[in-house]
């Protein structure tokens, strides 16, 4: 049996209702009519970008994978670190399993994969708030070395503030290095792509906008480079080409600033410049859903007081509590655990503030992506979910799986490879696959 490839192509905020539109472009759409789909794809909970990327890479939910939100929060505290080191993540990755079983390997602009155990990386790793113009610094230390040298002095200049400003993603820099990657060193036998700019258009302008189908068609063009790149450096016969999102998106018109349910409650005081000063109690956003911590976890007698305010509030109707559930809840529905006791979130999806100070509610606007017309970081199931295809030797022309979660993507990806993974919460999805690997 020849050797099996892979190109997995990442398309952020990739929803399931953008397979038909995608049908229609050249090489979605021929992937779609010679491959296999799986309609719904349901992200982890909460459907952040980075608990999903690492959940989709270990086959394992954030409370084993140990990455639960972009950022790791502190209450009062904004701006914060987010994650991006490998060494943050407890379990191992895919392409560290296929690199083991003596695969090349290659990530490009993958969330929490700064020193990866892999063959190439470009890691997504600068900060998100970054405005100088030495992103170099970020890469050193955390990227393949080889691979900042060949290309940063290039290709360096797209990842600057004032690229970044007139542009607003890093997928130019991504779509420059790629197909050199895969001319320069010979296509890797396991590539893994992450594009960003469908997700902030989404956020900027809800989930359908022309813009949006627009992003589609580029992200259609950019995938057919590296299709082409294949074709001409690489195994194109042999090559399965995999098309993925990390969760969907949802369209919200206001936001809710709980810390000031809490303030009223006597939980949390702000100070004379409305920063926080104290709390017993403060909500962090996670988009659309809020994580309630509480400063002494230990007190029963706290938790049974913001426990009771919280199911009060959902029974007023006055905020538009739909859920509340505790974080032993959390755990055992969706297997989530950090820095919170309660979670919180709408009954018609609306996204958390962040600033303790901000009105109770607000109209979301562009901006950051936690409070914007588009929104995620929900319930897996409300709204739109994401979708998964692939084409290629190994899956079976015309297979439908109608919903599947994100952790049975590298178990599949795995059985395509000849290996398995251990200890993971996923499993391979066999009706997707060729009769000889099922």
């Amino acid at each position: 049996m020849e050797k099996q490839r892979l190109l997995v192509f990442m398309i952020d905020a990739l929803c399931e209702t953008d397979v038909e539109y995608m049908r229609t472009l050249k090489h979605f759409g021929w992937m779609l009519e010679r491959g296999a789909l799986v309609r719904e794809m349901y992200p982890v909970y909460p459907s952040f970008t980075y608990p999903c990327h690492v959940s989709i890479m270990t086959g394992c939910y954030p409370d084993k994978h140990g990455v639960p939100h972009n950022e790791m929060v502190q209450a009062g505290v904004h701006p914060v670190s987010w994650y991006t080191q490998r060494s943050q993540v407890k379990k191992k990755f895919f392409a560290e399993y296929a690199k083991e079983h003596g695969y090349s390997t290659c990530l490009v602009n993958w969330p929490v994969s700064a020193g990866a155990d892999v063959d190439i990386n470009l890691p997504m790793c600068i900060p998100m708030g970054y405005k100088g113009d030495n992103p170099r610094q970020f890469l050193d230390g955390a990227a393949t070395p080889d691979a900042v040298d060949r290309y940063y002095w290039k290709y360096g200049y797209l990842l600057c503030s004032m690229n970044r400003m007139l542009h607003g993603s890093y997928d130019d820099f991504t779509n420059a290095v790629s197909p050199d990657i895969i001319r320069d060193y010979g296509q890797p036998d396991v590539m893994f792509v992450k594009m960003c700019d469908l997700d902030t258009v989404r956020h900027k302008l809800g989930v359908e906008s022309e813009a949006a189908r627009e992003q589609l068609r580029r992200h259609d063009c950019e995938l057919g480079v590296l299709m082409e790149s294949i074709r001409r450096y690489g195994d194109f016969a042999h090559t399965n080409f995999i098309v993925m999102g990390d969760h969907g998106q949802t369209d919200v018109s206001r936001t809710i600033n709980f810390n000031r349910v809490l303030q009223e409650a006597g939980l949390q005081t702000l100070d004379a410049q409305g920063r926080l000063a104290s709390f017993d109690a403060y909500c962090h956003s996670t988009g659309g859903s809020g994580w309630i911590e509480l400063r002494d976890p230990q007190d029963a007698a706290l938790r049974e007081r913001v426990h009771r305010l919280l199911l009060d509030a959902k029974a007023s109707g006055q905020y538009n509590l739909g859920y509340v559930f505790t974080r032993e809840e959390a755990q055992a529905q969706f297997h989530l655990i950090g820095p919170f006791d309660f979670i919180i979130e709408g009954k018609k999806p609306m996204a958390f503030a962040y600033d303790p100070a901000a009105p109770l509610f607000e109209a979301t606007k562009p901006g950051d992506y936690k409070t914007a017309p588009g929104s995620h970081g929900g319930l897996p199931w409300l709204d739109h979910r994401t979708t998964f295809f692939g084409c290629g030797p190994a899956f079976a022309q015309g297979a439908v799986v109608e919903r599947a979660s994100l952790v049975d993507e590298a178990p599949t990806m795995a059985r395509i490879l000849g290996f398995e993974m251990e200890d993971i919460d996923g499993h391979c999805l066999t009706q997707l696959l060729a009769d000889d690997l099922r």
